[in-house]
């Protein structure tokens, strides 16, 4: 059986964990690294604190194959990511000379200079691989498996897709839904059943509510397309036998 390569996302910033700002980032990845093959396992929320940054991406660069960091790249004194991953690696954080080309030329097309501040978004650590940046040219980077991506949602969409061929990945993951007018509580014994019977597939139960009645969710979801179709049919099957209806998605 093949083994996924497996990622997990790093999302830095105190914005996000006070409220302020909502993150936009973890459902395109999530969704686009599955299409690729390489399931998010994990998904952290960090501060901007470099402890903190430093331990989780040193914790997860060591327990998956990809880790995508998000936040923390542009040019005030609270974007840190930089050189707390290079600190993570145990190397310097310089003033990358081609990002600084790249900038420079941006700026002066717009007609004004790289300060101080814009050329911190030049920084990366000694050794990293920029990564083209086509909407605001201030390139991301990579170092050994992580990869640094801004945290405003379409430029980090943009590095992301022209990043993502090149990643090595495997079958597709594959995500089926039922829907059904059943309690979550009187699927729960026969749907563990059924995740014993498909111990590769990943089986789970959502309830919701829809036009005032309560519903759930079921979704079989894994990388062997097989046999998240059998999954899929078995919950199907049980649904039928509880008196409900299965509704495809």
């Amino acid at each position: 059986m093949t083994v996924n390569p497996t990622a997990c996302v790093l999302i830095i910033g105190n914005e996000i964990l006070s409220g302020r700002t909502q993150d936009g980032n973890l459902n395109y990845l999530a969704r686009k690294l599955g299409e690729a093959g390489i399931p998010v396992r994990e998904a952290r929320v960090v501060p901007d604190v470099p402890e903190e940054i430093i331990s989780a991406v040193n914790a997860c660069r060591a327990k998956y194959t990809y880790v995508f960091t998000t936040g923390g790249i542009g040019p005030t004194h609270d974007d840190i990511t930089a050189e707390n991953v290079a600190k993570a690696f145990g190397v310097p954080l310089e003033r990358n000379a081609v990002a600084m080309q790249i900038l420079t030329d941006y700026y002066a097309a717009q007609g004004t200079t790289v300060n101080e501040a814009r050329a911190r978004m030049a920084n990366a650590p000694v050794g990293a691989r920029l990564l083209e940046n086509p909407v605001s040219k201030a390139p991301g980077f990579a170092l050994g498996n992580v990869f640094v991506l801004p945290g405003v949602p379409k430029i980090m969409q943009a590095i992301f897709d022209l990043l993502l061929p090149t990643l090595s990945g495997g079958p597709p993951v594959v995500m089926k839904t039922i829907t059904c007018q059943l309690r979550e509580g009187d699927l729960a014994a026969d749907l563990a059943a059924i995740q014993e019977q498909f111990p590769q597939i990943d089986i789970g139960s959502y309830p919701n509510m829809r036009s005032g009645n309560f519903i759930t969710q079921l979704v079989c979801k894994g990388s062997d397309a097989a046999a998240v179709q059998a999954a899929c049919d078995a919950v199907a099957d049980m649904v039928r036998k509880m008196g409900g209806k299965p509704e495809f998605e």
